[in-house]
């Protein structure tokens, strides 16, 4: 039997680039909608069909919305409900690993210290956070058989082609040749490239790695000022860094919140706060000093990605 694997949300922006990555497996997708991406499509009312698997990705979730419109029980009945739903069939069924993709907002919305590890205890303030926490500790709930492998991955900001979010918002910025005025809030903050991910996924199925929790990043964090420079290498310009006052800034933040601008409290400290992440735990387990892809080479992919899919 060739090597199976069902993904979960495989249409999504992760699932389209695990599809891409893991072509040569046979896959099997389970998601609202179809794609030809995969050899056979399921919904969730169906799951129980399903066959001869070896190894269970699972995606599926409902993502932090940054403009609050967005029930506690639309998180809980997604992010946990179908946890429960697709882990139940994990434990009974031939698949032989377990991958959980949670989020390091599990943990903490703000790090507190220098850098977030495994170690710290978890205190999610959003009902996205919240939501996912409650799903790791189901699947923690659950006798494992034995001969099977569980891993609860805890990423932070993922991005690479196909990417949304502030990403593309501070493309757009530069794009238009704005000044960027956070200039004075230092800071730095972790990203997984989806190309460090993708290598991640590829060692825990092919390899006898220890079940577990593991946060992913990339191995150096960045400042949100490098990024805005990384942007304009990207267009061939010059960054314009402003270092205005932060309490003008701030002040700033606050009409926005008001009136509904894109700069608001939510997106603001996404851009100013320091948020590093460690990833050793997941780097002794399987075995590397460092991951294939540097930060600012995983951004420059993305980037370009970006710029592709502007002019195409």
């Amino acid at each position: 039997m060739s090597k199976k694997i069902l993904i979960t949300g495989y249409t999504g922006f992760v699932g389209s680039n695990l599809t891409k990555y893991f072509a040569d497996y046979y896959l099997i997708g389970l998601d609202l909608i179809s794609a030809n991406t995969v050899n056979e499509h399921y919904n969730w009312q169906n799951l129980g069909a399903i066959k001869e698997i070896n190894t269970i990705i699972h995606l599926a979730g409902k993502a932090h919305d940054t403009n609050n419109l967005s029930k506690q029980e639309d998180y809980f009945n997604i992010n946990l409900g179908l946890t429960q739903q697709i882990f139940d069939y994990f434990v009974l069924s031939s698949a032989k690993k377990f991958i959980f993709f949670s989020s390091v907002k599990a943990v903490a919305d703000k790090v507190v210290g220098n850098i977030l590890t495994e170690n710290d205890e978890p205190n999610p303030l959003t009902p996205h956070g919240q939501s996912k926490l409650a799903a790791e500790k189901y699947i923690l709930s659950r006798p494992i058989p034995k001969g099977k492998h569980v891993y609860i991955l805890r990423p932070c900001m993922i991005h690479g082609s196909g990417n949304k979010g502030n990403l593309n918002l501070l493309y757009g910025f530069v794009k238009r040749r704005f000044p960027w005025p956070l200039g004075a809030f230092e800071n730095l903050r972790s990203f997984t490239s989806i190309d460090n991910l993708l290598f991640i996924i590829n060692e825990l199925i092919e390899k006898n790695i220890e079940s577990g929790i593991y946060q992913v990043a990339d191995d150096e964090p960045l400042s949100t000022n490098e990024l805005i420079e990384l942007i304009s290498e990207s267009m061939n310009r010059k960054a314009i860094i402003w270092r205005i006052p932060k309490w003008i800034v701030q002040a700033a933040v606050k009409v926005g919140d008001a009136i509904g601008l894109p700069l608001n409290n939510e997106r603001m400290k996404k851009l100013t706060d320091s948020y590093v992440v460690s990833n050793q735990k997941l780097k002794s387990a399987i075995g590397v000093v460092h991951l294939p892809m540097s930060s600012r080479e995983g951004l420059k992919h993305t980037l370009e990605s970006i710029i592709n899919s502007k002019c195409s």
